[in-house]
């Protein structure tokens, strides 16, 4: 299997990527091919590797320009056809590559996926499916997480149907609990989109277990949170801001003092575990679902091991065939 990975995308490019993509050729023979700036590359891999030599499963594609993320996407897509995000979409549509692995721009990944790679059959809008870190218990998926601000019913149930195959196939979780996100958990709360969704979602097979409240999320309550990408985003953001303040208000409180020294060392140390159980780069980036081939986004600021780990993940992602049991899926639905 081959992987494609955007060596100039995300805040710590190239470097982390490349650091990312040697710890990965350390854990899988897969191939891993780095696509970008190719003197930057080369430079990043051999300050990764030290003195040891670069790991014979990765290789270097040259791509001299790069998409940012200020860039209206559709125009980047159209105008940068060198760019490594439509250098890599381009050879994974033609098959010189398994899967596309990227920390660039979200929305030009999403217009890639559209424009170069195409929409799976029957599946009206691409989503982004992304893992939600469950404090003490195993984490949720959360879909849409930002591709789609606006939605139809029938996309909720789209998400609902991708988002449980992935879970199930990537992440091993039999027979997933669905849960809607809504105002409240009785069926006649909510608005239009969220009532007309509850009936799709009630008879379409799944395992649906109802409306969830956004205070319930973080409890662990579903595997599967499905809503739409505007609120799926703030609920993202929000989350992932609350946790980070929280950490270091306490941490803060504990060691401005000189006073109970030793137990704020030990409340620091049990910080640092809650804190490594909420890192979002221990769970792999997170998969564009609806387009023919396996696309995914990793966190802009992923560090060297959110680089590996996404690498590790997205090998299960295409290995699964999760894209084809999604296709056979909406052709049944």
């Amino acid at each position: 299997m081959r992987v494609l990975l955007d060596g100039m995308g995300g805040d710590n490019a190239p470097y982390a990527v490349c650091e990312g993509a040697v710890l990965a050729a350390q854990e899988t023979e897969h191939e891993i091919v780095i696509i970008g700036d190719e003197d930057k590359l080369n430079e990043a891999l051999k300050k990764a590797c030290g003195r040891d030599d670069i790991p014979s499963n990765i290789s270097v594609c040259h791509a001299s320009e790069v998409i940012s993320n200020n860039e209206a996407p559709a125009l980047a897509i159209r105008r940068k056809k060198d760019s490594s995000i439509v250098k890599g979409m381009n050879m994974l549509k033609a098959g010189e590559g398994d899967l596309f692995v990227s920390a660039g721009s979200t929305g030009a990944l999403l217009a890639g996926g559209l424009l170069l790679i195409g929409r799976i059959k029957g599946i009206d809008r691409p989503a982004i499916c992304t893992i939600y870190p469950i404090l003490g218990n195993k984490a949720s998926l959360l879909c849409d997480a930002g591709a789609n601000a606006e939605c139809k019913p029938r996309n909720l149930l789209d998400f609902a149907i991708m988002s449980s195959i992935y879970m199930e196939k990537v992440l091993g979780r039999e027979n997933p609990t669905v849960k809607l996100v809504n105002i409240g958990e009785e069926e006649e709360k909510g608005s239009s989109l969220t009532k007309e969704t509850f009936e799709l979602l009630k008879n379409s097979g799944l395992n649906f277990k109802g409306n969830i409240e956004a205070r319930d999320v973080p409890k662990g309550r579903a595997d599967v949170i499905v809503t739409d990408g505007f609120t799926g985003n703030i609920i993202l953001k929000l989350t992932e801001g609350m946790a980070w303040n929280i950490f270091k208000t306490i941490k803060k409180k504990f060691t401005d003092g000189l006073h109970a020294r030793l137990g704020s060392l030990l409340l620091l140390d049990k910080l640092k575990e809650l804190k490594k159980e909420f890192d979002y780069s221990s769970y792999g980036g997170a998969p564009i679902l609806g387009i023919k081939r396996p696309v995914v986004k990793m966190h802009g600021s992923s560090s060297s091991n959110g680089v590996k780990n996404t690498i590790l993940k997205a090998l299960i992602f295409a290995e699964q065939d999760v894209i084809g049991v999604i296709e056979d899926s909406i052709q049944e639905k």
